[in-house]
């Protein structure tokens, strides 16, 4: 036999023993009864609204339900550009829960920001609130003493984790392998979801996950993201997708998982919950301060809180992950493409990756058809911003499709934008003003942003899966998480939607659409921000150096674009280009674009190194791995 075989046959063995490896009822009802006897689950608080504090946001929220008629809703909207009030916002809706907090999320780490937002939920449980979260399994609670904690600390706190193949909150890399091996389609499908709803009234929901980096706490790389705020008819949306995939059979109860449930049976007494060791516990301690203070709040949040009609909340449903070809188990990838498809004048949309479904494709064709073709402008990530370059390989191969079939205007994010860096400034800096939301700390707002105008926060995910490319230039460095789209200045939507095939046919997506003006304007302005020069490269075609030879290149590169597979020109249609100094920004299609614009390569600012080469490599050969990218 080949030894080469050998690493295979593993695997299969592997995911034989892992299929046949099921809980027995007798050790799921052995571990349940350890942990309701766990001591410690006794509430601190007999009082019957849970000693809740007061939030200015939920009254907003209570307010505009009791102000709401089946004819005629009325929903509190807010944008949560800024990562410190996403986070400010999350801490005071949690504290003022009454009856039951709700939390859906895609990765929940164990830095900072995931110690801090799990500690208020296991305080608000310990009071008596009903707390339950469900977070995917693959990228979430990597610990199993945590996991056993979780399980054992109160009895209003309950914890599920969605999808885990192989019935296990952890997945070693032999398990990994395994789920591609044998069961590819299961493994491949992930909740992406992300929702925080508080006493079903009022929820968060957007592009944040629960890490150092997804709200500006990362000194090294984060990420630029939004959420919105919804209150009101809307919160009840919420709760009823939320409990779709609470009580769907691929949410597991942590005493249903073998490696959590063989650990709470092999230790009838492990210690109670542990106090949170924050690196930053400065940084944490002004967050809460922030949170309980009602200016603070209203001159970041409050002060910008808009009272619309018409708010929906659209999730895919937890069925798409069984039956994917099913229209009914898209709701929100349905909703998107509708509100794309009856664009007349603009659609302004902002997506980390760049890589269009079939059906997205269709609809911007018809679109670009149209007379006059509305405009579409895009924000993405560059491969010097990215974490994910295989995925920005495949929107670099079809850059000439994008700008002349779809009539594209991309720009991508540079690694150092500006916004990015003084958002993480904001969010990480000293208090020689004063103490948070002292009147000095309130009246910085103004200094900071010229014209009180919002910018986008800076946010993080992924820690060590996903290194980006190295770079020329040194200091942190951003990557863009945020999910957006405006449609001709009236609709709007924020949520955890990539516009890309996974989102369209794999992972369940969820996010609030918001028909008025006033917000539309709002997230058009904030994702237009972003396409600023000293924020992105624009990208336009490439001007031909060599008479004759260049437009040779051209060509033989259209041709190689179009193949199925084997795309090996290395000179495509379209190249990055810099603005140069004292010019305004322009479209490339501007007359004179070349004149104020001046090209800086394919991958400006990226060093040679093997994703690099690995980039090109995927842009000639990786064409059918779109959906797994």
């Amino acid at each position: 036999m080949s030894f080469r075989r050998l690493p295979l046959l593993s695997v299969l063995l592997l995911v034989a023993l892992l299929q046949g490896c099921t809980l027995s009822r007798a050790h799921i009802r052995e571990a349940g009864d350890i942990v309701a006897a766990s001591p410690g689950r006794a509430d601190t608080c007999q009082q019957a609204d849970r000693c809740a504090k007061p939030s200015p946001l939920l009254a907003a929220a209570q307010q505009a339900l009791a102000d709401s008629t089946p004819d005629h809703p009325v929903n509190t909207v807010a944008l949560l550009d800024d990562s410190e009030a996403a986070l400010a916002a999350r801490i005071s809706l949690i504290r003022a829960a009454q009856h039951s907090i709700d939390v859906q999320t895609y990765i929940w780490d164990e830095d900072d920001i995931g110690q801090l937002v799990l500690d208020e939920l296991v305080q608000a449980a310990r009071r008596g609130v009903r707390v339950r979260i469900l977070a995917d399994q693959l990228f979430s609670f990597g610990d199993l003493a945590l996991l056993d904690r979780l399980a054992r600390v109160s009895p209003h706190l309950e914890v599920k984790l969605y999808n885990p193949t192989f019935h296990d909150a952890q997945t070693p890399p032999l398990q990994f392998a395994a789920g591609v091996v044998c069961c590819f389609m299961k493994f491949n499908q992930r909740m992406h979801n992300k929702l925080l709803l508080v006493d079903d009234t009022i929820g968060i929901t957007g592009g944040r996950n629960y890490q150092n980096r997804y709200f500006n706490w990362d000194p090294d790389f984060d990420y630029l993201d939004r959420d919105v705020m919804a209150g009101g008819p809307v919160g009840r949306e919420m709760a009823d997708s939320f409990e779709l995939f609470w009580n769907h059979k691929r949410s597991v109860p942590l005493i249903r998982l073998r490696d959590v449930n063989r650990r709470i049976r092999s230790d009838a007494s492990p210690p109670g919950w542990l106090a949170p060791h924050y690196t930053d516990p400065v940084r944490v301690a002004r967050a809460q301060s922030e949170a309980e203070n009602p200016d603070w709040l209203a001159a970041w949040i409050g002060d910008d809180t808009l009272r619309v009609s018409q708010v929906n909340y659209f999730s895919d449903l937890p069925a798409k992950t069984d039956e994917p070809h099913k229209r009914d188990a898209r709701d929100f990838t349905a909703q998107l493409m509708h509100m794309v498809a009856d664009a007349k004048h603009e659609v302004v949309l902002q997506t980390p990756y760049l890589v269009m479904s079939r059906r997205a494709q269709d609809i911007f064709k018809k679109l670009h058809k149209q007379d006059p073709a509305p405009d579409i402008i895009v924000s993405t990530n560059s491969l010097a911003a990215t974490d994910a370059f295989a995925v920005y390989a495949l929107s670099y191969k079809h850059r000439r499709r994008y700008l002349t079939e779809y009539g594209f205007q991309i720009h991508e994010l540079k690694p150092h934008a500006d916004s990015a860096e003084e958002a993480f400034e904001e969010a990480n800096e000293t208090e020689d003003d004063g103490p948070a939301g002292t009147p000095l700390a309130l009246a910085d707002k103004t200094r900071r942003y010229p014209g009180n105008e919002r910018r986008p926060g800076v946010f993080g995910r992924g820690g060590k899966r996903n290194r980006p490319a190295p770079l020329h230039s040194g200091g942190r460095r951003y990557s863009l998480h945020a999910k957006s789209m405006v449609v001709d200045d009236s609709f709007a939507m924020v949520g955890s939607h990539n516009f890309d095939p996974r989102s369209d046919h794999y992972n369940t997506e969820a996010g609030v659409i918001v028909q008025d003006p006033r917000f539309a304007s709002e997230v058009r302005d904030s994702i237009l921000d972003d396409t600023l020069p000293q924020n992105a490269w624009t990208i336009g075609k490439r001007e031909p150096t060599i008479p004759v030879l260049g437009d040779i290149s051209l060509a033989i590169g259209d041709i190689s674009a179009r193949l199925p597979l084997f795309d090996l020109w290395p000179f495509r249609y379209a190249t990055s280009y810099e603005i140069k100094p004292g010019c305004i920004p322009l479209a490339p299609d501007n007359p004179k674009f070349r004149q104020c614009y001046t090209a800086v390569g394919d991958f400006p600012d990226v060093a040679i190194s093997p994703k690099l080469i690995y980039t090109r490599l995927i842009t000639a050969f990786g064409a059918g791995v779109k959906g797994v990218l």
